[in-house]
């Protein structure tokens, strides 16, 4: 297929180095030039703009940070929707709020280009390895046809339903990430403040109930104290925030919810934004 590319950060080079590989013909298109070059030497070709990275192609796929990022490149000046062919689809991976996928959906289906908001789960390994979890909103039909792309990139495909309902169950797998991310650095407090070795102690729990992916990697970057590498807080903060916006338009309590995002409020004001999220540990180690 011919696939347009926009976003090169750690998730999106890997993403579209994949779709290279597997004999897909890729046009990439990124706000630095020297993002690009990896995937020129790969065999891509560079456009000028998203509305470049459009023209003639089968799909466009986007990772991009957030709502207003991804409103741009759609349907901004110069954006897909200038320059995309009627039946092109666009595919969102990046993580923005269901209201804002909706919306922009919406106006593409103006123009007659169909929209997936396909968030992904698995981190940078899993982008390198196509073992993400894709979980995508809008048209089945739609989705089945672009499977081939989406198969690429990830090894589990659902689609979850209508428009909006793709980033519904980032929202969800966000939630429950970022709680067990706070739970393992509050295990990791405890077991401290008792003179006891976390990485001991994570070792013993990561074969028993208490095992999880969560523990596996932030625990492990707790334990080693390497808070350097891997997800930057800032991503975590964007998401919980996505989340208690979701739960504030609905009427919904979210207690523990709003208690990790205060922790991660927390975790912004000490200056962790860049830092990985297992960072969590230094807020309970300095509080306030």
């Amino acid at each position: 297929m011919k696939v347009g590319f926009i976003g090169l950060g750690v998730m999106g080079r890997a993403m579209a180095s994949n779709l290279l590989r597997a004999g897909h013909e890729v046009t990439v298109w990124a706000r630095r030039a020297a993002s690009m070059q990896p995937l020129l030497e790969l065999g891509a070709r560079p456009a000028d703009s998203p509305a470049d990275c459009a023209r003639g192609a089968d799909a466009v796929m986007c990772v991009v940070t957030g709502g207003d990022d991804v409103r741009a490149v759609a349907l901004g000046p110069g954006g897909v929707i200038e320059g995309a062919p009627p039946g092109c689809v666009f595919i969102d991976h990046s993580t923005i709020a269901p209201s804002a996928a909706r919306d922009i959906a919406c106006e593409l289906a103006a123009r007659g280009i169909d929209m997936l908001d396909a968030p992904v789960s698995g981190g940078e390994r899993g982008a390198i390895e196509a073992t993400l979890s894709i979980m995508a909103g809008g048209d089945a039909a739609v989705f089945e046809r672009m499977r081939p792309l989406l198969a690429a990139v990830g090894r589990t495909l659902v689609h979850v339903g209508p428009s909006g309902a793709g980033q519904v169950t980032k929202a969800c797998n966000q939630l429950i990430l970022c709680a067990f991310i706070e739970a393992a650095a509050e295990a990791a407090r405890l077991a401290q403040a008792n003179g006891v070795d976390f990485g001991c102690v994570r070792e013993a729990m990561s074969h028993g109930s208490a095992g999880s992916r969560a523990l596996e990697l932030f625990g492990g970057r707790m334990a080693s104290r390497d808070f350097a590498a891997g997800v930057q807080a800032r991503l975590h903060h964007k998401d919980m925030g996505i989340v208690l916006a979701e739960a504030a338009g609905l009427g919904l309590a979210m207690p523990l919810s709003a208690s990790v995002w205060q922790q991660l409020n927390a975790l912004m004001a000490q200056g962790g934004a860049m830092k990985d999220t297992s960072a969590l540990l230094t807020v309970l180690e300095n509080p306030a």
